[in-house]
């Protein structure tokens, strides 16, 4: 079953949540984890792809877009098709994605902002009434 966890930041910048999902993409490829970015679009995709090219000043971390490099350890996409990866899911979309529950864990990334919590708050709901083991984190950003 999947293991869900909601990483819940003390920020109301949409930014910093794409940071830590660098953060963390980085910190699971590190451990030999497979990485899928679930992004609400195309656009958020490439932001992200973006993002990751040079959030870290003093490494590098290895992606692609999923349609351009699905079997990358690391892979930004969006749409309903993350073949083939199954190992972690971060979800950065205000949606639940139809196939969170072939993946092993799904972090859920949230700041403090409404546009944000309010539908996080329905997805945890969705979880727990599913019996879907569930972890709260409360994450500290920096400024």
């Amino acid at each position: 079953m999947t293991r869900i966890d909601f990483y819940v930041l003390n920020s109301n910048q949409t930014q910093a949540r794409l940071q830590f999902a660098c953060r963390l993409a980085y910190k699971a490829w590190e451990q030999n984890r497979h990485v899928y970015l679930h992004c609400a679009s195309e656009a958020e995709a490439e932001q992200l792809d973006e993002l990751l090219w040079s959030f870290r000043a003093d490494s590098f971390l290895p992606h692609a877009l999923h349609p351009d490099q699905p079997a990358e350890a690391v892979v930004c996409g969006w749409g309903d098709d993350p073949t083939p990866h199954h190992d972690l899911l971060i979800n950065l979309s205000n949606d639940t994605p139809d196939f969170f529950s072939r993946f092993n864990r799904l972090a859920e990334i949230l700041v403090e902002h409404d546009p944000i919590l309010t539908p996080a708050r329905e997805r945890f709901r969705f979880y727990r009434k599913r019996g879907y083991p569930l972890k709260t984190h409360q994450i500290r950003t920096a400024g």
